[in-house]
């Protein structure tokens, strides 16, 4: 028996506009011949021609949000309480347990930029895939907007989650959920134009604030959902990096699939 294990994740890179504009990453490389002035200053007597080649080491300086890059959304994101009341969980405190679990694959691809994915769309794709839910399963929602990934259309590409179809997921004891797109929610200026037109507040974050009434975490910027050959008997690992009291933590999710 085989494994294959695909990577679900996007890379951190600088200066791509597929984020607002606060948001996108600066990275600062410092190359090997830096590396070896800095050496010498850790080393006192050291000169650069007794390192290997003249040459020490690469480092980097990154300024990005816990929101950058693919990762993994924590209950405190959508607001301070979950469960009725209750705090609402940072990304430090969520189970380990949650991020290494069954994963399931629901494939809306074939719907328009800004289009809704409803409750009954999650329904009659589990009928399609011939799949029941179960507690702690992680669904993946794929949308094929990645395919938009580094270009400023990203932001608005691919269909959306709603409160709705959100609840429903949760209702089944889903706690992690994921999406190759931007936001779980609809690209936000579909929910800004609709705001605007009706004056209907609920229609903002609505996919989003579903966790103030039933805790879970989400993943963004997924990619490459397309690779997996099957829509369940895969598991799916996508541990957050352990940030203190943080909204999100970065995260490489991968599907582990057995031949």
């Amino acid at each position: 028996m085989g494994r294959t294990i695909i990577d679900l994740s996007i890379a951190i890179e600088a200066g791509l506009p597929s984020d607002p504009e606060m948001m996108i990453p600066q990275i600062d490389y410092l190359d090997h011949l830096m590396g070896a002035d800095q050496m010498t200053q850790f080393f006192p007597g050291l000169k650069k021609e007794q390192l290997p080649k003249g040459l020490g080491w690469a480092v980097e300086f990154v300024r990005l949000t816990t929101h950058s890059g693919t990762h993994l959304d924590a209950p405190f994101h959508y607001h301070p309480t979950m469960d009725g009341g209750a705090p609402a969980m940072t990304i430090d405190q969520v189970p380990l347990e949650w991020c290494f679990q069954d994963g399931v694959l629901l494939d809306f691809s074939h719907k328009q930029d800004g289009e809704r994915i409803g409750a009954q769309d999650v329904q009659a794709e589990l009928a399609r895939i011939h799949y029941g839910l179960k507690p702690l399963d992680i669904v993946l929602v794929r949308t094929g907007a990645d395919a938009a990934w580094g270009k400023p259309e990203y932001l608005i590409k691919g269909p959306g989650m709603t409160r709705e179809s959100t609840l429903y997921l949760l209702d089944r004891g889903i706690k992690v959920v994921g999406i190759d797109a931007w936001s779980w929610d609809r690209p936000l200026p579909f929910l800004a134009q609709e705001f605007q037109r009706t004056g209907d507040s609920s229609v903002i974050w609505e996919a989003h604030f579903a966790g103030i009434q039933h805790g879970y975490c989400h993943m963004e910027k997924l990619a490459g959902l397309h690779q997996i050959p099957k829509p369940h008997g895969f598991k799916v690992a996508c541990f957050p990096i352990k940030i203190k009291n943080a909204s999100a933590g970065w995260t490489r999710p991968v599907a582990i699939v057995e031949d």
